[in-house]
């Protein structure tokens, strides 16, 4: 494969998520990586041939990481390809997708590791990494060949949006996990509890008459699972948390020592149960919005590093799936690509530094991962965005790359303009 041409960004406002600093300079980029960083980095001083691109303050930082996206690829293509979701990200400043595994068939085979990244190969734009399956064809009974799917690829094991309701196979599975060093990423949801609700229970889905789920559906699983980490030592990441009762269960966890990360979706950071208004069923979720409240609570637990990571929670649904009732759509939104633009707001509204914003969807999920990327520093993978932070714009649905238009922020007002993404020092959008 061919090097690529060098670049040298000059005059940018450079973020650096993992010291929490930003300063102005330039970035040189030379076979894929970061060969020069700061102030030295002048006009003067580039290799000949190299390309120049005049930033004129705006930023440069990692590119994105998102650590929970479907990507319908095998058995959905309908609902999302890996070059469209990829082409996606790219314009949304996102280098590096980790790819959910309820496809068709499931991530639970070897193979089917191997395809997707021969697909990403071939058509994606951006890095598509796979989560494999927990349990074999997602069905919450036998573990999945985690040693063999780890060998695979596979950079950490979950069930997608299901949980694993047997507390011993849930154990076994971590048991699994430990001994092989990997990962385990859960979703949190006692589908009991939840019953027939489709909102989060109190005053706004009885005023819509709609059944509500309370938020105890989520962190009495995510609390029998702190439990069964105690119990194995394994390393376990709450996909999605959405309460304060969760992020109290995390903060004990924390305390007491254990191997637990957890992160929050974009949707729950910039939006409450109010959005949904007049049952608007681009903003059904799962887990559902809550309270301002709580909305609230969580931006404070990123804020203080007890959450994690940023992530789109991405889940293209068809119209035919959204375009119903309330409590028949389908739950779910597309974000990878709006994800920098909707974070910014918490850096407008004055609740977050952009260096604090950026290391939850940068340098932590690197972290958490095992991955190079997600620092900018010398040596560093190229794996950049260049943003004007403070570009105002209405989101177009129709402007999206997703294959499907179930956006959350139709025609919302926006900030945070993508300019250039590259992947691996080479351009992936511009």
């Amino acid at each position: 494969m061919p090097q690529s041409q060098p670049i040298a960004f000059l005059d940018a406002r450079l973020i650096d998520p993992d010291r929490l600093e930003e300063s102005r300079g330039g970035a040189l980029i030379v076979g894929g990586e970061i060969a020069a960083l700061g102030p030295a980095v002048r006009r003067d001083a580039i290799p000949p041939g190299a390309r120049i691109v005049e930033c004129g303050g705006d930023v440069l930082a990692p590119g994105l990481i998102d650590m929970r996206a479907f990507i319908g690829e095998p058995g959905a293509e309908h609902r999302e390809t890996i070059a469209s979701a990829s082409a996606a990200a790219a314009a949304g400043g996102v280098t590096t997708v980790v790819a959910r595994p309820d496809t068709n068939p499931p991530v639970d085979d070897p193979a089917v590791v191997d395809f997707i990244f021969r697909r990403a190969r071939d058509t994606g734009k951006v890095r598509v990494l796979p989560t494999a399956a927990l349990t074999k064809g997602l069905e919450g009974r036998e573990i999945a060949e985690i040693g063999l799917l780890a060998e695979a690829g596979a950079v950490a094991f979950s069930d997608g949006p299901l949980t694993v309701t047997n507390a011993q196979t849930m154990r076994r599975a971590l048991t699994y996990a430990r001994d092989f060093g990997v990962l385990v990423m859960h979703a949190c949801e006692d589908r009991d509890l939840v019953g027939e609700g489709v909102m989060a229970e109190g005053e706004c889905a009885s005023r819509l008459g709609l059944p509500g789920i309370p938020r105890e559906a989520e962190t009495i699983v995510l609390e029998r699972d702190l439990r069964l980490v105690a119990l194995t030592g394994a390393r376990y990441h709450a996909a999605l948390v959405s309460n304060r009762l969760s992020l109290e269960a995390i903060g004990r966890a924390r305390a007491a020592g254990l191997p637990v990360t957890c992160g929050v979706s974009i949707n729950h950071l910039t939006l409450n149960e109010n959005d949904v208004g007049d049952y608007r069923t681009f903003l059904k979720l799962n887990p559902p919005l809550r309270g301002e409240d709580e909305r609230q609570a969580l931006i404070d637990a990123l804020d203080d590093g007890l959450i994690d990571a940023i992530v789109s929670d991405h889940d293209p649904q068809d119209v035919e799936t959204k375009r119903l009732p309330f409590a028949e759509a389908s739950a779910g939104a597309i974000g990878v690509e709006t994800m920098l633009s909707a974070s910014l707001r918490l850096v407008a509204s004055g609740r977050l530094t952009l260096p604090r914003l950026l290391r939850t969807m940068t340098t932590r999920p690197a972290e958490i991962l095992g991955l190079p990327g997600g620092r900018l520093a010398v040596g560093a993978p190229a794996d950049l965005v260049l943003f004007d932070p403070e570009a105002p714009y209405v989101l177009d649905p129709a402007t999206l790359h997703s294959r499907c238009r179930n956006t959350p922020f139709d025609e919302a007002r926006l900030e945070g303009k993508v300019k250039m993404t590259l992947v691996a020092g080479r351009i992936a959008h511009e």
